[in-house]
């Protein structure tokens, strides 16, 4: 085993580098995303994630819109598009710039939502693949260590959560590539050339996933620390320290330079805002998270899956008692058997794991659905600028790579020096036990309502001009998200532009000063959501037919459309009492294809 296996400077010469090792995990992987993914596969343009069509709308948006953007010279980090007349600062929201302007031209070929599947698979494998890279070519010299670590890493119960539509969170081959230019920065002579491939990677990573580029600094930073301040290591760390110094201020100058103005658009620019518009007491992880088995895998299948997770998309733990037993062995075994310096790296993976699973339990501690007052380190830094941003239940999305390369090591390590039989039997089974209840199932996909053939025929053109505005029933928020599928298919599609209220969104208006979902509700939208979500018409008056008209008048509508079948992404829409409430505020529609339309003077 390396003594610093966090610092070689590359591949052991006397390693021979198994092609077919490399060529088996690469197509297990790639197996694994397609299995995990497989219900949209059947047809990716009628089906949805079951319990999170609503990310799924929005990342098809962006994906559409991204291209749009890059093919007709507009801002792709800011737009009037959605929520006119204010409009949406994308800068402070997930904005995916780098995957809608690469595969832009996939997009306009196939439609947003067969490459929103394409990038959604290929993410999960080549998290794996990336993490396979690092741990065979720098981390361990067995390669079914390195395969065992990275297929966990890339499939573990928070990565098969977050591919419930996160386009951001599954690029997770971000991770294992931060920290290779992090570490190559150490040689000499890379200060110039490893800062600026470091630079591009981080300016690549923020665009994509600007909180996870976040907690990966955070991780570093803790395991550095850590790492540096080790008697073994700190001759070591004195020598490259120059080096290291060098080479990260060449990353911050490429990285600064690069996103010079979306940093200013997210601190700075309109429509910006502080914090986040999540709860995080809501969005914390549950201690008794840990030791339990998420959904979405054979344990789940088997009914030993639990509910602790505030939403289907955020089992950051889950890892099962059995894997948490198992690590601890792992870090035992490697602790034992480790040389002085090796254990200051295990120090700091132990650190660095403890800090992240303590800060994801948010601000009070939670043990099985229950809140105790007990204030955590979380409820002091949450008050500072940027931790107050994150979504503590996330930070545990640090803890399964640790877990994942305690495991490489250690199959590294018993396939180094074999125990006797009998105990090299016990580990075996202690491996199979531990992750064999972890195997992801296929996540929950439904058949969702098709688009309208008002807006595929382009016949919605005859009744909005040109850059006009057009709004569905109810509003395009996130839980009716059918205002962007709308949208994103008119310009994947090159269709003339139309633009809506409202939208799915991370915005300003939130208490405190702080972020909320989409804009501050105005009449017309809360009456139609009433009728929408209850089934019945909202009482009518002279008052809220003035204030209605007026709010389409604020938002320059000139149609109001309603089709047969809306989308509710959390809860079925009833369609009736929404035509009813539409009709007596704004009268009677006419019909237009296959949807109702109500014209707005202009």
């Amino acid at each position: 085993m390396p003594s610093s296996p966090f610092l070689a400077t590359g591949p052991s010469t006397t390693r021979v580098r198994d092609r077919r090792a490399d060529l088996l995990v690469t197509l297990a992987a790639l197996a694994l995303a397609f299995w995990v993914t497989s219900g949209m596969w059947r047809d990716p343009n009628s089906r949805a994630i079951t319990v999170n069509s609503s990310d799924q709308a929005l990342f098809e948006w962006l994906l559409a819109f991204g291209g749009h953007a890059l093919t007709h010279g507009e801002n792709p980090l800011y737009t009037t598009l959605i929520n006119v007349p204010d409009g949406v600062n994308l800068a402070v929201n997930t904005s995916i710039t780098v995957y809608a302007a690469v595969f832009a031209p996939l997009t306009y070929l196939i439609g947003p939502p067969a490459t929103f599947l394409v990038i959604l698979t290929l993410n999960l494998a080549a998290t794996a693949v990336a993490w396979y890279w690092l741990l065979s070519r720098y981390l361990v010299r067995s390669r079914l260590a390195a395969g065992v670590g990275a297929l966990f890493i890339a499939f573990c119960p928070a990565m098969v959560s977050h591919a419930n539509a996160h386009l951001n969170w599954t690029a997770g081959w971000l991770v294992p590539l931060l920290i290779w230019g992090v570490f190559r920065l150490r040689r000499p002579g890379r200060a110039v050339t490893g800062g600026i491939v470091l630079g591009l990677l981080v300016a690549a990573a923020f665009s994509i996933a600007a909180e996870g580029l976040f907690f990966t600094a955070l991780a570093l930073g803790v395991f550095l620390a850590v790492w540096a301040l080790h008697p073994a290591r700190w001759p070591e760390v004195r020598a490259a320290l120059p080096r290291m110094a060098a080479g990260l201020g060449v990353t911050a100058l490429v990285a600064g330079a690069l996103l010079a103005y979306p940093l200013w658009l997210h601190f700075l620019g309109p429509q910006r805002f502080h914090g986040t518009g999540f709860d995080p007491l809501i969005h914390s992880e549950d201690i008794a998270a840990y030791g339990s088995y998420p959904r979405r895998s054979l344990a789940g299948w088997a009914g030993w899956g639990t509910s602790l997770a505030p939403n289907p998309t955020e089992e950051n733990s889950f890892f099962g008692v059995p894997l948490l037993v198992l690590g601890l062995a792992c870090f035992a075994l490697l602790w034992w058997r480790a040389d002085r310096a090796f254990r200051a790296t295990l120090a700091a993976l132990g650190v660095t794991a403890v800090v992240f699973a303590v800060l994801s339990w948010g601000p009070t501690v939670k043990w099985n659905g229950r809140r105790f007052d007990q204030t955590l380190p979380f409820g002091v830094l949450d008050n500072l600028p940027v931790i107050n941003a994150a979504l503590p239940s996330r930070l545990a999305l640090v803890v399964a790579p640790v877990i994942g390369l305690l495991l490489a090591y250690a199959i590294d390590s018993l396939r180094a020096r074999p125990p006797r039989r009998a105990v090299g039997v016990a580990w075996a089974l202690g491996f199979v036990a531990a992750l064999l209840p972890l195997v992801p199932t296929p996540l929950l996909t439904s058949v969702r309502e098709p688009i309208p053939a008002f807006i595929t025929s382009g016949a919605w053109q005859r009744y909005v001009p040109p850059d006009g505005v057009l709004t569905p029933l109810p509003l395009t928020v996130d839980v009716y998200p059918d205002g962007q599928r709308w949208q994103a298919y008119a310009l994947a599609h090159r269709q003339s532009e139309f633009r809506i209220p409202a939208g799915f969104f991370l915005g300003p208006g939130g208490p405190e000063g702080r972020g909320r979902i989409g804009p501050v509700p105005r009449t017309f939208d809360s009456l139609m959501d009433q009728a929408g979500r209850t089934g019945l018409v909202p009482i009518i008056t002279d008052g809220s037919i003035r204030e209605s008209r007026a709010d389409l008048r604020h938002w320059g509508v000139r149609a109001v459309v309603l089709p047969d079948r809306v989308h509710g992404a959390k809860y079925d829409v009833d369609e009736d009492a929404l035509r009813r409430t539409a009709t007596a505020l704004l009268g009677e529609p006419e019909r237009v294809e296959d949807v109702w339309l109500w014209r707005v003077p202009d």
